[in-house]
């Protein structure tokens, strides 16, 4: 492989992160409803949208980059603050789980998606879980945001898995 090559690549790797990270951060910014509920509410984005194609289409790293930076400047820029370190570890491992799942599971595309879709639906329920627990020291009241999490997670999966077999394939077609 020349430098040439090699540089080429770099910038499409580099190129194709940005643009996840901004549509992560776009689709969690602009689309999202906050829940009334225990603790902080809560919030139900679509930011999970582009971390599964990100991950599904571009493997792991694209999916921990694009969705751990994206959803932390979410959290950075909306008030969320304290929530952006939790976030970038939560976010960033539901993207490389789900985008590990993606390249080394071997069977039907459909169902390698969705056991993905539910192995990063355990991540964040956990992760914000005991991250609650740390914030608000209580074991309570972060139960009041496991039915958003899961709300997020499962309409997110809901509408990536059925697209994401032809959209890699297309991706494949392109060289990447």
């Amino acid at each position: 492989m020349t430098t040439m090559t090699r540089s080429n690549d770099t910038t499409k790797i580099l190129v194709i992160n940005a643009l996840f990270i901004a549509l992560t951060f776009v689709a969690t910014m602009f689309i999202n409803v906050r829940l009334p509920i225990v603790g902080n509410g809560g919030l139900i984005h679509l930011g999970n949208i582009p971390l599964f194609l990100a991950a599904f289409l571009f493997g792991k790293k694209t999916g921990a980059i694009a969705g751990g930076i994206g959803m932390a400047m979410f959290d950075l820029v909306s008030g969320w603050t304290l929530w952006a370190p939790f976030t970038l570890i939560i976010v960033a491992s539901m993207g490389w789980v789900s985008g590990l799942i993606a390249e080394k599971l071997e069977c039907n595309a459909v169902l390698k998606y969705s056991i993905a879709v539910v192995c990063a639906c355990v991540i964040k329920i956990v992760g914000y879980y005991f991250a609650e627990v740390i914030l608000y020291h209580n074991f309570i009241v972060p139960l009041g945001s496991i039915p958003g999490n899961i709300i997020q997670v499962l309409l997110a999966g809901i509408i990536v898995i059925p697209f994401a077999p032809r959209l890699a394939a297309a991706v494949k077609k392109m060289g990447f």
